[in-house]
């Protein structure tokens, strides 16, 4: 939208410059000869040239240029307008030099095509040129174009500022969540991990059977204090140990099968790789939706589906446990993120009890656009 409106007022420009001019020479010259015909060819284009100043400001100058010099040669004494704005916007582009050279080579070039005009005194050739091109505005026209670069150099650098101290504070925050998060759950999962293995030793010890909820226990507790170390590596932008993701589904199935669920993992479609975000968001899903079914279903089975599906990966995570369409349950905190994570990979998410009793989850997440 911004490109073109500024194409729109490029080519106003054009047309009235253009228009300045040929109104200047038509005002100047009584005759139509061949070279005057020339000579108005060479005022409009060079004004219409300047249409293209900002996708070509070193040619639209050139040409600019030339046709000052061309309409001079022709005998009209009308000044180098076009010209003026395209080393403006040539200095605005950050070509100085070359404009600098342009300017030079046009001084010099104005006042011999004023003695090509027919004028054959030095001193009217050279006053011609210089109120075809005063000196006085070209270094005004081109310190404008320095002033405005310089200006939108400070821009851009502020925006790059503003941007790396958003970095910065943003990866401030994240340390200080992972400090947060160490200091305030490390110790108790671990008091927990260590309690549950002496629960377990003891029992093994004394020629008793272990129960299968102490089990449970002691395996949650280690996987979480896995979980937790892999967040705060995260947090903390270390990529030593990479994220859970597909891979270890398998391993979430089993550890639910140990709480006595019947839970079943079943792979449709050809592995392909998928996008890093979408890996991990598909292991949360299964991971969230077997931790309510183990919390709140009073399930006895579960069924656990990895889909894949050109350009998308489906996952769904049915179970047998007491959820009814009569008494749909609360969405609680792991399902609104859930749907979060799965709006963020602009995908779709189905959580609602099944018509047959029991809940289902069902995401799909693209696998074509996300990285």
């Amino acid at each position: 939208m911004g490109t073109g409106r500024s194409g729109v007022r490029d080519w106003m420009i054009a047309v009235g410059v253009a228009a300045v001019l040929l109104v200047t020479g038509l005002s100047k010259q009584s005759s139509a000869t061949k070279s005057d015909l020339l000579g108005y060819a060479l005022l409009v284009a060079g004004g219409l040239a300047l249409a293209a100043r900002r996708r070509a400001p070193v040619p639209v100058l050139a040409v600019t240029g030339l046709c000052a010099v061309g309409y001079q040669a022709a005998g009209f004494d009308v000044p180098a307008v076009a010209y003026l704005f395209a080393v403006y916007t040539a200095v605005r582009a950050g070509h100085r030099a070359v404009t600098v050279a342009a300017s030079v080579t046009m001084l010099a070039a104005l006042p011999l095509a004023a003695l090509a005009a027919g004028l054959h005194d030095t001193g009217a050739a050279l006053a011609q040129a210089r109120g075809a091109l005063e000196l006085a505005w070209l270094i005004a026209a081109g310190a404008a174009g320095e002033a405005l670069r310089q200006a939108e150099r400070r821009a851009d650098e502020a925006e790059r500022t503003r941007e790396e101290t958003a970095r910065r504070r943003a990866d401030e925050e994240r340390l200080h969540i992972a400090r947060e998060l160490h200091d305030s759950l490390t110790h108790q999962i671990s008091v927990i991990k260590v309690q549950a293995e002496v629960a377990v030793h003891v029992a093994r010890k004394r020629g008793e059977q272990v129960p299968e909820a102490l089990l449970a226990i002691r395996e949650a507790g280690r996987e979480a204090a896995r979980e937790l170390r892999a967040t705060l590596e995260v947090l903390r932008d270390d990529a030593t140990t990479p994220p859970h993701g597909l891979d270890h589904v398998p391993e979430l199935v089993r550890r639910a099968r140990t709480t006595g669920l019947d839970a079943t993992l079943t792979i449709e479609g050809h592995r392909n790789d998928v996008p890093a975000r979408v890996d991990r968001t598909a292991y949360r899903i299964v991971q969230e939706s077997l931790t309510n079914i183990a919390r709140h279903a009073s399930a006895t089975t579960a069924s656990v589906l990895i889909g894949y599906r050109p350009g998308t990966l489906v996952i769904r995570v049915d179970d047998d446990g007491k959820a009814t369409a009569d008494t749909p349950p609360v969405p609680g905190v792991g399902l609104l993120g859930m749907r979060e994570r799965v709006t963020a990979l602009g995908g779709r998410l189905r959580a609602e009890p099944r018509g047959e009793g029991g809940f289902t989850v069902h995401a799909e997440l693209p696998v074509g656009r996300t990285s």
